[in-house]
């Protein structure tokens, strides 16, 4: 099957797109489907990231330790996290931690952090909605039981907590 665009190449790229409930598709060879930011083999995308490592390790002048360091599970190097800004796996962080410290401490100004941690919901926030709760359920009861003052006691202090 040929490209749908260039019409000369092999289509290796297959898209499928749905608009509106219409399905059109494309067929594409690596080269259209690079000029049209789809990621094949041949287009690697390049992550902004990759250009300020790059830029912080020619300020730094990094090391030739630096880029020997290598994961020994998925063999990804610190000169390829430079490059494409990814590492290859979550070991390589146990890897290249003595250059990726050097890098946070460069690129923040220090290898610890200091900003703001997250934080769970108070108590009392989720206490607020079971409370609601239970007094739409009692508002319910009072109003199947006919007790109308009761009612509009509970619908009050719903709308307070609401």
């Amino acid at each position: 099957m040929l490209c749908d665009s260039c019409q000369e190449r092999d289509a290796v790229v297959h898209l499928t797109r749905i608009v509106d409930n219409a399905v059109t598709q494309l067929h594409l060879c690596e080269k259209c489907a690079a000029a049209k930011g789809v990621e094949t083999t041949l287009s690697v995308p390049q992550h902004p990231l990759g250009e300020i490592l790059q830029a912080v390790q020619q300020q730094g002048g990094g090391t030739a330790g630096e880029d020997a360091a290598s994961c020994r599970f998925c063999g990804a190097t610190a000169r390829d996290f430079r490059a494409s800004g990814r590492l290859g796996c979550p070991h390589c962080y146990d890897a290249m931690e003595r250059s990726l410290r050097e890098l946070l401490r460069r690129l923040h100004g220090s290898s610890r952090h200091v900003g703001n941690r997250y934080e769970p919901p108070v108590a009392h926030v989720l206490e607020k909605s079971d409370s609601v709760h239970d007094l739409r359920d009692r508002l319910r009861r009072a109003v199947d039981a006919e007790q109308f003052e009761l009612a509009a006691e509970l619908r009050d202090r719903i709308r307070v907590l609401e």
